[in-house]
């Protein structure tokens, strides 16, 4: 084998044994769905569940990837027939995997056509996709369809011509009901909580605009279940590219790169046939609710907190900051304490193990998962992460001054990304300018900053903005985080928990 070989069909029989490969007949492999969003996270998460189901019952579920955003596949997966290595990394530990389960790539950047084409045909069964927060076009604080939205103001004008993920899933319904009428599940993978429900509301109020009866005829020939995923996946980075050819002798453009934790819980809700991803592990329940309060509220609470705090102290990578004593304590302390009690059973699964779990997941030293990679949209998770559990902690009426703190952080991390702030960094959010041009023209004055920003009822919900405990914590903490010392919020709320704790516990004794 020529050391700078590249990864191919033909290269499969000569990867050293150190690299597992397919175990079944690629060549015999036929398309049934097509994935919305071919990254880093489907290339870890859902294709290595087919990948395991294929080589476990094969049938006729390869995958068709399509991108309708940057990066195009043409010139990585393309080239390499569909074919990546996907590297588990823990700590020193690297396992290295070839999938196969995508048989072809689809680039629909400039047109929704070559996209169109994969989706209207009968053969494809079912739609998965991972198309981040902001690709749903949705009101974050009530999942609605955002009718003002760009893309969709576009689509809705141009129908025919869509450029967002509803526009052209709407689209392909129509077509498929136009020619052969077969029913097709739509299954959101997409870190949201109810996401099947959310993308339902986009689908039907967009179906519902087109008029002619097409609402109906999805809502008797579509599903939309939810599910909630699971597996730590960053960013690839150069680095990760070259290990492959320095470790296992051969080069590949489309390498992925994940932590061993995964996990997969699907709603129960098809329209059609359905892979049988249980027998490779993934769960079919009838309720996704529990399972998504708890990855969301724990582990993606614990990343929001760690990454906006994370970069306010300077520290690059969400294991350096759990590894930081004071941010250590910090989230678990919140996480034990505020939202914890928020959770629903889970079944089969204990709430402070899991938090533990999850921690210990966040110190793995070999997922280079950047601070400012998870706060890239924090606009569009806040909501789920930590809005909704201080909304129940204060229905409760319970403390909220731990969870508060990232509520102020993610503030502060747009808010010195301003202009008026010396741009301290670059954000990625899509309220970034909103909340730059508030900075701008407010400055250091927090109460009013606060104040300005709560005012944004796609993300505040109105009544929790004008809880007053609610606003008293975060203008609180927002102060300190603008400061010289912005762990001092953080420093300041543990004092303050530790003190309204030895109180309750003195309450308690009388």
């Amino acid at each position: 084998m020529n050391a700078a070989e590249t990864l191919s069909r033909d290269l499969l029989e000569r990867l050293p044994a150190s690299v597992q490969t397919p175990s079944y007949d690629r060549a015999t492999l036929a398309p049934g769905m097509a994935h919305l969003g071919v990254g880093a996270f489907h290339r870890c998460h859902q294709a290595e569940y087919t990948d395991d189901l294929l080589s476990l019952r094969f049938d006729r579920w390869g995958i068709v990837g399509i991108n309708i955003r940057p990066p195009t596949l043409a010139d990585t997966l393309g080239r390499q027939s569909g074919l990546y290595t996907r590297l588990i990394r823990e700590n020193s530990h690297i396992e290295a995997r070839v999938i196969g389960s995508i048989v072809k790539v689809v680039d629909s950047q400039d047109s929704a056509a070559p996209a169109l084409a994969v989706l209207s045909p009968p053969d494809i069964e079912l739609v998965t996709m991972t198309v981040t927060e902001k690709g749903y076009c949705h009101i974050p604080s009530s999942g609605a369809l955002d009718l003002s939205h760009p893309d969709i103001v576009h689509d809705l004008a141009n129908p025919e011509r869509p450029r967002s993920v509803p526009g052209i899933l709407t689209r392909a319904l129509e077509l498929r009901r136009a020619t052969h009428g077969r029913p097709l599940t739509l299954l959101s993978c997409d870190n949201i909580p109810t996401n099947g429900v959310i993308l339902e509301n986009v689908v039907r109020t967009f179906a519902e605009r087109r008029g002619h009866g097409l609402a109906e005829w999805i809502a008797a020939n579509a599903a939309f279940p939810s599910a909630m995923v699971d597996r730590i996946a960053p960013a690839v980075t150069q680095a990760d590219l070259e290990s492959v050819e320095q470790w296992f002798g051969y080069r590949d453009a489309a390498v992925a790169v994940g932590e061993p934790f995964r996990q997969w819980v699907i709603e129960q809700k098809f329209a059609g046939r359905m892979p049988r991803w249980d027998l490779a592990g993934a769960t079919f329940v009838d309720d996704v609710t529990p399972f998504e309060y708890l990855k969301m509220r724990v582990l993606n609470g614990a990343q929001t907190t760690l990454a906006t705090l994370g970069v306010l102290a300077g520290l690059e990578h969400t294991f350096d900051a759990i590894a930081d004593p004071l941010l250590s304590v910090f989230v678990r302390r919140m996480l034990v304490e505020e939202t914890l009690p928020t959770l629903m059973p889970v079944p089969g699964m204990e709430p402070s193990a899991y938090v533990e779990q999850s921690l210990a997941r966040l110190k793995n030293t070999a997922i280079r998962h950047r601070n400012h990679q998870i706060a890239t949209d924090g606009s569009q998770k806040i909501v789920q992460r930590l809005l909704n559990p201080i909304r129940d902690r204060l229905s409760q009426g319970a403390s909220i001054g731990l969870l508060s703190v990232p509520v102020a952080a993610w503030m502060a991390y747009l808010i010195q990304a301003s202009t008026r702030f010396g741009k301290r960094w670059s954000v990625s959010d899509p309220y970034a300018g909103k909340v730059a041009g508030i900075a701008d023209a407010t400055g250091r004055d927090a109460p009013a900053l606060a104040s300005a920003i709560l005012a944004i009822d796609t993300i505040f919900d109105p009544g929790l903005a004008a809880n007053q405990t609610f606003r008293a914590a975060v203008i609180s903490a927002l102060g300190e985080l603008l400061s010289d010392d912005p762990m001092a919020a953080v420093q300041h709320s543990l004092e303050q928990d530790e003190i309204a704790r030895l109180k309750r516990s003195k309450q308690s004794a009388l």
